[in-house]
C-alpha cells in the first residue's frame, strides 16, 4: 500500500472540491480488512471526491485504531467510534448522518461486497432516474455462491418471507450494500429503527415513494476475521418483520421484549418444576416459586441486556445496580398485574381470562416503558 504521505498528496486535489460520495463502513473486530479496503476503494473510486466513513462499535481487536492511523496521512478517511452503543443498524445510521456528500453507500468491511461496482451505482444515481440503488445477488449477473448451505437457504427464506408478507419489489432486501441519495436518506432518518442488522429493508419499507434500482454484484468470500451471523440476528430480523407488519405501531424492541418475556414463563415454569421436586408439599410452595421467580427475573435480564438492548449493554457495576432496578420494576408490575386483573375480574362479570389478559398485557407494557426510561435509557 502507498505511504500516509503519498495518500495524503494525492487525496488533497480530490478533498479541495465538496465531498460526493461518503462510503458509510459499519465494523465490529474488522481491524485486518481495513488497510485492504480503502486500498481497493483508492482504486476503483479514482476521479471521484469521496470519502470513508468506518463507524466501529469500539471493537476490542484495535479496529479504531486502525483505522486513524490510516486517517492520519489519508484526509478522505474518518472514524466514528461508538462507546456504550452497538448494532449495525445504529451504525449505518449515525455514519450517514454525519455525511454532507450528495451520496451516501452503505457496505460492509469484510470485503464481501464487490466496491468494483460503486461507480456504477453512483452513475445511475447521478443520472437522476433513481433515489437508491441496492446491490442484489438474486438479480441476472449476481450470485452468492460463497454463502455456506445453510446460511444461503437462510438468506433465500428471509428474502420470500420479506417479499411476500411486506410487499417489497427488491430482490435481495437483505442485502447490506446500497447507495442513496444523502437528501433523499436525511428525509426518512428519524423513522429508522436503530436496533437490527437489516437496514436496507428499513429504509425500502419507510421510504415507500424513493425510486428504486439495483445493481448485480458476487457475494464473495470474507477476507479476514470472524462472520458475524448468528442465531441473534435472526430473531433481530423477525422483530424488524413484525414491527413493519404492525406498520410502525409496534417497535422491534418492544417485540424482542415481549419475546423474552415469554421465554421467562418457560424458564419459571422450569424452575418451580425442580424446585417442587426438592421441596415437596404445599406448604414449600410459596418458596419454590420465589425461588423460580428470581430465576426468572434473572434469565429476563440477562436476555433484554444482551438481545433487546444490546445497543445500550450494560457492563460491570451498572450491570448490577441495573439487575436490581429490574427486578424493582417487576416487582411493581407484577402488583400492578394483579391489581388491574382483580379489578377487571370483579367489575366485568368474573370473566377470567380477559381480567387475566389485560392485566398481563398492562405488566408487559410497563416494565417495557420503566426499563427502556431507566435501565438502559433508550428514551
Amino acid at each position: 500500500m502507498r505511504s500516509a504521505a503519498d495518500a495524503k498528496t494525492e487525496a488533497a486535489p480530490a478533498l479541495a472540491r465538496a465531498v460526493e460520495l461518503s462510503v458509510v463502513i459499519p465494523t465490529f473486530k474488522e481491524r485486518g480488512n481495513v488497510a485492504e479496503l480503502i486500498k481497493r476503494l483508492d482504486h476503483t473510486l479514482a476521479g471521484v471526491a469521496w470519502e470513508a466513513i468506518f463507524v466501529d462499535d469500539n471493537s476490542p481487536d484495535g479496529t479504531a485504531d486502525a483505522v486513524k492511523a490510516i486517517a492520519v496521512g489519508d484526509p478522505r478517511v474518518r472514524c466514528l467510534r461508538r462507546v456504550g452503543r452497538r448494532g449495525l443498524a445504529g451504525a449505518c445510521i449515525e455514519g450517514m448522518l454525519s455525511s454532507s456528500a450528495a451520496y451516501v453507500a452503505v457496505m460492509d468491511a469484510d470485503l464481501q461486497h464487490d466496491e468494483r461496482i460503486l461507480p456504477q451505482m453512483l452513475a445511475k444515481l447521478q443520472a437522476g432516474a433513481c433515489d437508491l440503488v441496492a446491490a442484489s445477488r438474486y438479480v441476472e449477473g449476481g450470485s452468492a455462491q460463497s454463502f455456506s448451505g445453510g446460511r444461503g437457504r437462510i438468506s433465500r427464506l428471509a428474502t420470500r418471507l420479506t417479499q411476500r408478507i411486506l410487499g417489497t419489489s427488491l430482490s435481495d432486501p437483505m442485502s447490506g450494500f446500497f447507495m442513496m441519495r444523502r437528501d433523499s436518506f436525511d428525509a426518512i432518518a428519524g423513522r429508522l429503527s436503530p436496533a437490527g442488522f437489516k437496514i436496507l429493508l428499513d429504509i425500502a419499507t419507510v421510504g415507500g415513494g424513493l425510486r428504486v434500482d439495483e445493481q448485480p454484484f458476487v457475494f464473495r468470500s470474507r477476507h479476514d476475521g470472524e462472520s458475524k451471523f448468528n442465531a441473534q440476528i435472526g430473531l433481530e430480523f423477525l422483530g424488524l418483520l413484525l414491527a413493519k407488519l404492525s406498520n410502525g405501531l409496534v417497535e422491534p424492541r418492544f417485540i424482542f421484549f415481549a419475546i423474552v418475556g415469554a421465554s421467562g414463563i418457560a424458564v419459571n415454569l422450569g424452575v418451580l418444576k425442580a424446585a417442587m421436586l426438592v421441596w415437596p408439599g404445599q406448604a414449600s410452595f410459596t418458596l419454590a416459586q420465589s425461588v423460580a421467580t428470581f430465576f426468572a427475573m434473572t434469565s429476563n435480564f440477562l436476555l433484554n441486556n444482551s438481545l433487546t438492548y444490546r445497543d445500550r449493554r450494560l457492563r460491570g457495576w451498572r450491570m448490577l445496580l441495573g439487575f436490581v432496578g429490574f427486578c424493582l420494576i417487576g416487582t411493581i408490575g407484577a402488583v400492578t398485574n394483579v391489581g388491574l386483573a382483580s379489578w377487571l375480574f370483579y367489575r366485568q362479570g368474573e370473566v377470567w381470562w380477559l381480567a387475566g389478559l389485560n392485566g398481563a398485557v398492562m405488566g408487559v407494557l410497563w416494565n417495557y416503558a420503566m426499563s427502556s426510561m431507566f435501565i438502559w435509557r433508550t428514551r
